[in-house]
């Protein structure tokens, strides 16, 4: 595997890749795993969504985005991974048969200060589509070796989670946005993230060494196998329709159940320690602000802010969403 530093990248370079071109059966699929909406999943009954035609899930954009950085401006070899992302927007769907590239830009490269090792690079880098319309945007930082530095030694990583895994079985009345109130925090339960899911999500996403490979992953200052930090974003939305879905149920037994559309992004994505093979996470989601929406009559946009946990009670992974929400009933 070709090697790539911090030294490689200096400020104002401008990297460009591509095209990859997206099929209806990934769309589904990538829907059916980890978000399961109907404008995700058939084309159809999106018709009758807030969208009205099948779209890709943003999260498989941005996972589009990250096998197409890591193929180009990477070229194919692994960074040290990234502390996370200040802010991502979703500007277009993705629609089956679309073509996507990026055009990156490096914003700026600094040596760390506390690890001799290591520099981290700012990108901001924009997925376009065949006719070169922006479909996201994201301003992210990874980590890259130091050319000629004697690394650090690896992390020590902790046995892996052996302990039962139980589906909750609760469930909460759901709310129109205009009545739903404010701090409200709902527990989506756990995901663990085993070898075989790691690997495979990596495969077609995030294909890094520390990803992919047990053993090259343990020569790493990871230390060991561990999940893309796309791969754990993508199991809080999982766990977000599953936890949903049975609030659905319970609402329904005694009123209208209040809709869901798109995300326009999030902001403040932070991936605080890695998730390695075997660990469970517990996820939370809190609303912390809405507004009505003045273009989307009958609908109002959701803040709402998300952590996850491990199984030793670090947080391992932040961020701060928004959502469209149907305002109230009727509308």
């Amino acid at each position: 595997m070709p090697g790539i530093t911090f030294e490689d990248f200096t400020s104002g370079m401008a990297i460009d890749g591509g095209p990859l071109t997206v099929t209806e059966a990934e769309i589904v699929a990538f829907a059916a795993e980890f978000d399961p909406q109907p404008f995700h999943l058939d084309a159809e009954a999106a018709q009758a969504t807030f969208v009205g035609r099948l779209i890709g899930s943003g999260w498989q954009t941005a996972g589009f985005g990250m096998q197409l950085l890591q193929r180009h401006a990477f070229r194919g070899a692994t960074s040290m991974g990234s502390p996370g992302i200040a802010e991502l927007r979703w500007l277009r769907p993705v629609l089956p048969g679309d073509a996507l590239s990026i055009s990156v830009r490096v914003e700026s490269c600094r040596a760390s200060n506390t690890k001799p090792d290591r520099g981290f690079v700012v990108f901001a880098m924009t997925i376009l589509n065949q006719d070169g319309e922006p479909v996201m945007t994201q301003n992210f930082t990874v980590m890259f070796a130091r050319r000629g530095a004697t690394p650090l030694p690896p992390r020590r990583v902790e046995a892996p989670d052996d302990a039962p895994l139980i589906e909750s079985v609760d469930a909460e009345p759901l709310c129109f946005l205009e009545t739903a109130p404010l701090g409200a925090a709902r527990e989506l339960g756990a995901h663990r993230f085993t070898p075989e899911a790691v690997m495979a999500f990596a495969r077609t996403y995030d294909p890094q060494a520390f990803h992919l490979d047990p053993e090259a992953a343990r020569q790493t200052h990871f230390g060991g196998l561990c999940a893309s930090g796309w791969h754990t974003a993508a199991a809080w939305m999982k766990r977000l329709h599953i936890t949903r879905g049975r609030d659905v149920v319970h609402t329904a037994r005694t009123g209208p159940v209040p809709q869901l559309g798109p995300s326009p992004g999030f902001r403040d994505m932070r991936w605080l320690a890695p998730v390695y093979a075997g660990d469970t996470i517990r996820y939370t989601c809190t609303l912390v602000d809405k507004r009505a929406t003045a273009s989307r009559p009958g609908w109002g946009l959701a803040t709402h802010q998300n952590v996850g946990v491990n199984q030793r009670g670090e947080t391992v992974f932040s961020f701060t969403g928004s959502v469209f929400w149907q305002w109230a009933p009727g509308a």
